[in-house]
């Protein structure tokens, strides 16, 4: 019998093992799991229209970064010669080419005539490249990037001026267009003409014309979206953290649930980083054949580019969040990844005190200590993450490895003897 009675044991171990086993995880396990899981996932579903009304409010508020944005177009190649053939079009409206020569003063014909060339083509064809070379060389002078940078600064306070259609000025919605009047680099074209010798150029009267940013159909509906993600942008990006907050510390498995919400946050960013790219494909094959598709390519790239590299921010920032909890965790390659980290600053500390060098009193108190300057080190570079004006995806990574250097310090600072 009593060899027998250690079978019987552990055939009663087994049969409470798989008892428990068996056994149904607590109700109130499997609510707080799933309400954890929804507010995760509403979290993540969140932030990319978080970042989209980020990205709305601060043009929308910022003049000096709505101009940072909009100045790059006017040294744009492609939204050059958009806006000079604009401008030699409405230019050319006016001009009276069958009395062009004989209006011109008998001393300034030679220089008309040398500047105009071999008239192989039809007049037509000539002035009107010479005209369009004209236009060419303002709108590539600074001259138009300052009137570019001058007019979106002085006639906008704010982007809403542009985006909600609200005020006036040379930036504006009307009917399914964003324009800028070029009237004032009409004007100096005409100057250029008339200096040039063409002089019926002085008699075209004031040219107000529009050159077109965005075309859409549904201009109205989007000015109502801005609208809305103007003001959501303050209240999105908090709402969106407090819920992944939220999801994470109610979840049961905290570590688990953290590395869940950091990808799954930086999955949704990257996705909408993906739609940008395709949107644009779809917005450049709507436009109609008389606008430029350079220069609307150009203009879609120079507004979204701050948006993007919010992007990318966003996702490298979940996918250094993710790669922190899951190397702070229990399990098998986590744990060696952390004893190679231990070991090397055990060599190095082995290394310097071979060479007679000692922390002194500091390193006992740095060790008492470590685990209250880990999470010190881990709040500054999350406070400066929060107050960057800007983050991009590197300055993210920077924080993430000046937080890993200043860590690593403080492990090898600290240890238990005086020294």
């Amino acid at each position: 019998m009593t060899d027998r009675e250690p079978d019987g044991d552990l055939a009663r171990l087994r049969e409470r093992v798989d008892a428990l086993e068996s056994r149904p995880a607590p109700v109130r396990h499997r609510a707080r799991s799933a309400c954890a899981a929804v507010l995760i996932v509403l979290g993540c579903l969140l932030a990319p229209l978080a970042l989209v009304a980020t990205w709305t409010a601060d043009l929308a508020d910022d003049t000096d970064r709505y101009v940072a944005t909009v100045a790059p177009l006017a040294h744009d190649p492609a939204v050059q010669d958009a806006a000079a053939d604009r401008i030699t079009d409405e230019l050319m409206r006016y001009l009276n080419l069958s009395d062009l020569l004989k209006d011109v003063a008998p001393a300034d014909r030679p220089r008309l005539e040398k500047a105009l060339g071999a008239l192989g083509n039809s007049l037509d064809d000539a002035v009107s490249g010479f005209v369009r070379d004209k236009s060419r060389e303002v709108v590539a002078s600074e001259t138009f990037a300052r009137f570019w940078t001058d007019a979106n600064r002085r006639l906008h306070t704010t982007v809403d001026k542009a985006l909600t259609g609200s005020g006036g000025g040379a930036v504006r919605i009307e009917g399914d267009a964003v324009t800028v009047d070029l009237a004032p680099v009409i004007e100096e074209v005409k100057t250029r003409l008339v200096d040039v010798g063409l002089k019926p150029a002085a008699k075209i009267p004031d040219v107000h014309t529009d050159f077109t940013v965005l075309r859409t159909e549904k201009v109205a509906d989007l000015q109502s979206y801005f609208r809305l993600l103007q003001l959501a942008g303050v209240w999105l990006p908090v709402i969106a953290a407090v819920l992944l907050a939220g999801g994470v510390l109610l979840a049961v498995r905290r570590r688990r649930a953290l590395v869940a919400a950091a990808l799954g946050f930086a999955v949704t960013a990257l996705l909408l980083g993906v739609g940008l790219t395709v949107f644009r494909a779809f917005y450049l094959d709507a436009l109609p054949a008389s606008v430029s598709q350079p220069a609307a390519g150009a203009v879609y790239d120079t507004l979204t580019r701050f948006l993007r590299t919010a992007v990318r921010a966003v996702v490298a920032l979940g996918v250094i969040l993710a790669l922190s909890a899951w190397l702070s965790g229990p399990g098998r390659h986590a744990s060696a990844v952390r004893q190679i980290w231990y070991a090397g600053i055990g060599a190095a500390r082995t290394q310097t005190d071979r060479l007679g060098l000692r922390t002194g009193p500091v390193g006992p108190f740095v060790y008492r200590h470590r685990v209250l300057l880990g999470w010190l080190l881990v709040a500054g570079a999350v406070v400066a993450f929060v107050f960057w004006p800007h983050p991009t995806g590197w300055v993210v990574v920077g924080l993430a490895l000046a937080l890993l250097f200043a860590l690593a310090v403080v492990d090898f600072v600290g240890e238990e003897r005086a020294g």
